[in-house]
């Protein structure tokens, strides 16, 4: 049953987040941790997030936008090993707290920061009077720099790339692309982290659930990469807004 759930989940976010370049991990990890250790669940979303990533490169990595990935990508995927190491030395006092089934649920300044800029972005593209806001390309370092260190503070890289890109004006197949390069670049540089922190682990228990994973994912993002001559550059804008509303909130009810 949990093999046949993971599948499920893996290909409706794989078809999902394809047009929005995030939240794959967002949507898998939550289900992965319900079944197996969090250091499985991690590496196992991981894994299925990577590999979806290399397929999605082969179908549609070569549209990418040289200057964006060069520009932004490079200043995301560094100072996103900068956010992370910060982490250890930013203050993480809760700004608030609550009970949820009897569980007590901090939520910290960071968080909070977080969710506060998410939500401006997506508000920028919900509202029609910002929607024609454009973001200049000589800002694509700053752009960079800025999703790739809170991105690796809270570990929601790909929804402040997102927010940050989709505001470029990119063609919907070149926006899409571009979010791929960056992705892979970014699970190139974790993956090896996660595998070893799981060397006390039989990874032999856990193939069957990975590869089920990665193979509906693969093909909820072939069928999103077949669907996307009908989809509109309107209709992804208005996705990725809907999707950063959700981590948004999500981060301010303490679940991510």
């Amino acid at each position: 049953m949990e093999i046949l759930i993971i599948a499920i989940v893996a290909f409706l976010a794989a078809l999902l987040t394809f047009f929005s370049g995030f939240g794959l991990g967002t949507i898998l990890t939550p289900v992965m941790l319900v079944f197996f250790p969090p250091e499985i669940a991690i590496t196992l979303t991981g894994t299925v997030h990577f590999f979806n990533n290399i397929f999605k490169l082969s179908i549609i990595g070569k549209q990418f936008n040289k200057e964006v990935l060069i520009k932004f990508g490079i200043p995301a995927v560094l100072f996103a090993f900068v956010g992370s190491y910060a982490l250890f030395f930013i203050s993480n006092d809760s700004l608030f707290t609550y009970s949820l089934v009897q569980k007590e649920i901090k939520v910290s300044y960071l968080q909070f920061i977080i969710a506060i800029i998410l939500i401006a972005f997506a508000l920028i593209d919900l509202i029609p009077f910002f929607k024609k806001l454009k973001f200049h390309k000589s800002i694509l370092p700053m752009g960079g720099i800025l999703s790739g260190f809170f991105g690796g503070l809270t570990g929601n890289q790909g929804a402040l790339r997102s927010a940050f890109l989709i505001k470029m004006d990119l063609d919907k197949t070149v926006f899409i692309a571009t979010t791929v390069v960056i992705s892979f670049f970014v699970d190139l540089t974790r993956i090896g982290v996660y595998f070893s922190n799981i060397k006390d682990f039989d990874i032999s228990n856990y193939i069957v659930p990975g590869l089920a994973g990665t193979l509906l994912a693969i093909l909820g993002s072939y069928i999103g990469f077949k669907s996307l001559k009908k989809i509109t550059l309107n209709y992804i804008r208005n996705l990725v807004a809907v999707m950063i509303l959700l981590i948004a909130f999500l981060l301010l009810l303490g679940v991510l």
